[in-house]
């Protein structure tokens, strides 16, 4: 049974089956590997449980820093961002998504830089700053492109850049 059953197009966040979330959850119990948390954090934020989704994203960024593997911390870091801005902590959010944008241009992460692109248009999306979020999904689209990515993740930030166009033209 798959745990996202598609995407809100009004808030661009994911449609989620709460039994299937709870059941995975419970499959995950104890486990303490990074991907395990990761996991686990970005469940409890899909089911609303914000606190423990905060607090297993902190566990997740402290044990990539052990690593000392920056684009291992990467995800990590994108996932605590998505659970800050889950609380409406946007400009943290913004802040964080942003330095993820910088270093993976930087070292030329390119599918880190696309995944935080359309992380943060969706931050800024949420508070209806329209053309920043335009910006940062066509950006996102353009990376995924050049990459070669899959149609699942093009068409995800396609349908982020035309949801948001129906909002700049609601707003001229």
């Amino acid at each position: 049974m798959s745990i996202i059953l598609g995407y809100d197009a009004k808030t661009l966040r994911e449609k989620v089956d709460l039994k299937a979330v709870g059941e995975r959850l419970e499959e995950l119990g104890d486990m303490r590997s990074l991907s395990a948390l990761c996991e686990k954090a970005w469940l409890y934020k899909v089911a609303g449980q914000l606190d423990e989704a905060l607090d297993v994203a902190n566990q997740c960024v402290r044990l990539a820093r052990f690593t000392g593997d920056r684009k291992g911390l990467m995800q990590p870091r994108m996932l605590r961002a998505q659970v800050l801005q889950f609380r409406g902590a946007f400009d943290e959010a913004i802040h964080e998504l942003s330095s993820l944008i910088d270093e993976a241009h930087t070292h030329e992460w390119k599918l880190h830089e696309a995944l935080a692109l359309q992380h943060r248009g969706k931050v800024y999306f949420d508070q209806r700053e329209f053309k920043p979020a335009l910006a940062d999904f066509r950006a996102a689209v353009a990376l995924r492109t050049e990459l070669g990515a899959s149609d699942d993740q093009i068409e995800s930030a396609l349908i982020a850049v035309a949801v948001t166009e129906s909002f700049v033209g609601q707003r001229a």
